[in-house]
């Protein structure tokens, strides 16, 4: 690795400041910290912290204007300390940061998890199809115990408002479209109406993890799930809504589209399987599960459409953004389908 990975190389994270408030807070060290930006995010920063044989990992939001309610460190700090006495896997949380003069904006320390977070079905097929259908089962077994979590059990029960959670969701990411804006998207507005007038009933409250993917689970060599993480979006509301944004991204992959393609190794549960376990294990009607497809898919463009934002405006960090906004018409287009089905 070479030298010149402290700062001020890296983008958010001044490692001079960082010091001080890292021996009071979370660990000494044994010299001088060393950093990696780790590759792969479009919207919250992590970076791996070493000192000697020691590392940690710190989370911080992207430079530049934030939207709002996005990139919330606290809230995820929060949910996974929340969710350390519970058998969900989450990585041991150290300390969180809000103030502003160490690092310019809100972070946390965590546990550095040995693990991987399988992105593409060229990873998992090494494997073979036996070990990546046990790793597709644990990814869905290991949502199921999140949803079972009584949200008020582990002191989470002010942490969202989950009575009309569904509406306010619609309408949220509709705000979201509104504040990233800087193209006009018909499909966004019929797509948005369609919802509005189709929000099923509440459902019990649940904890939702906001996106939930192979990619942000790390799964060990013996293919247990270690860890769930990123957790930026989570809530409590209608759990549902992970079931489907997990099975939108299994169907864009399938198209040779989105963020993931793990769904397409040899072995890898298909939707159906994925719908029917987790019904089973969860013990749950789904219900309308055409209008939580849509709303997946409206979301994600959401998130996709505010990639595109901070590209266009000069505030990401690292290569793979200008061709974000691309995809985010396709997802639309998607949700308006959606809506036909169940």
């Amino acid at each position: 690795m070479s030298d010149d990975r402290t700062a001020p190389a890296l983008p958010g994270l001044d490692l001079d400041r960082l010091t001080g408030w890292f021996t009071e807070n979370v660990a000494p060290l044994d010299g001088p910290p060393t950093a990696d930006l780790i590759a792969g995010g479009k919207s919250n920063l992590t970076y791996r912290l070493s000192s000697g044989d020691a590392e940690w990992i710190l989370r911080r939001p992207p430079v530049g204007k934030l939207l709002a309610t996005a990139h919330d460190m606290g809230r995820e700090y929060t949910m996974m300390s929340a969710l350390a006495a519970t058998d969900v896997p989450v990585p041991q949380m150290y300390a969180y940061c809000d103030d502003g003069d160490v690092l310019g904006a809100p972070f946390y320390v965590m546990e550095a998890v040995d693990g991987t977070p399988y992105r593409r079905a060229a990873e998992l097929r090494p494997l073979g199809p036996e070990r990546t259908r046990a790793i597709s089962e644990r990814l869905v077994d290991t949502l199921a115990e999140l949803h079972r979590v009584e949200p008020d059990a582990v002191g989470l029960g002010d942490f969202g408002r989950p009575e009309g959670f569904l509406g306010r969701q619609v309408a949220r990411w509709r705000k979201q479209f509104d504040a990233a804006h800087t193209r006009d998207l018909p499909d966004m507005q019929r797509l948005h109406a369609r919802l509005s007038d189709r929000v099923p009933a509440d459902a019990a409250a649940g904890i939702v993890h906001g996106d939930y993917r192979l990619d942000n689970v790390l799964v060990d060599g013996a293919d247990e799930v270690r860890a769930v993480v990123d957790w930026e979006l989570s809530t409590i509301g209608d759990s549902l809504t992970d079931l489907a944004l997990m099975c939108v991204y299994h169907r864009l992959g399938a198209i040779g589209g989105g963020v993931t393609d793990v769904a397409a190794a040899p072995g890898f549960l298909t939707e159906a399987e994925v719908v029917s376990r987790y019904s089973a294990a969860i013990g749950r009607d789904l219900g309308d599960f055409g209008f939580y497809l849509a709303f997946a898919c409206f979301k994600l463009a959401g998130i996709v459409e505010g990639i595109h934002f901070r590209y266009v405006n000069g505030q990401t960090v690292g290569d793979g953004f200008a061709e974000a906004g691309d995809a985010v018409a396709p997802l639309l287009q998607a949700g308006l389908d959606a809506l036909k089905e169940n």
